[in-house]
């Protein structure tokens, strides 16, 4: 997952695993969503627990409900503006379906605490990805749906015991 690459809403390519080094906070997010202001409660984790190795990165998709109409860079300053966000966006890009970010695909994996994974189903879903493990292997994905707030207790359980994979 570190290999896969990303594009920047500034329109520079990374490795995931050079914007996410440690653990990360990956999020699909969307400026005209019923969910909007979680971008709040994001930066504040971010701000939190940045210094331990917590990456928070967002990827505006507007696949549901045409809720992320502008362009990347109108993203970029609406997310400063308004909530203060300071972590790194990604371009915009797609979740579910043809065209798919890679990143997507393999966070997709990731399983909720119903144990299901599949398609994202709205705006705000969070993946919590770990540390890649002591001798080797593949980082852990957990998520969370959309309606669980970036502050709730099990996604700083979640993050905490991702740090420290």
């Amino acid at each position: 997952m570190r290999e896969i690459e990303v594009k920047l809403a500034n329109g520079e390519s990374r490795k995931f695993g050079e914007l996410a080094p440690g653990a990360a906070l990956v999020v699909n997010v969307a400026s005209k969503c019923g969910f909007t202001p979680q971008y709040a409660g994001l930066e504040e984790l971010y701000q939190e627990f940045r210094e331990r190795g917590l990456a928070v990165i967002g990827m505006p998709c507007n696949q549901f409900l045409m809720q992320e109409p502008g362009t990347d860079e109108e993203i970029a300053e609406f997310c400063t503006l308004n909530y203060g966000v300071t972590f790194p966006l990604l371009a915009k890009g797609k979740v579910n379906g043809r065209g798919t970010e890679p990143l997507f695909k393999e966070l997709r994996k990731g399983k909720d605490a119903a144990g299901t994974g599949g398609l994202v189903r709205w705006n705000f879903e969070k993946f919590i990805v770990s540390r890649d493990p002591a001798g080797g292997g593949a980082p852990t994905v957990t998520r969370f749906r959309s309606a669980t707030e970036p502050n709730d207790p099990a996604i700083r359980a979640a993050i905490e015991a991702a740090l420290t994979a």
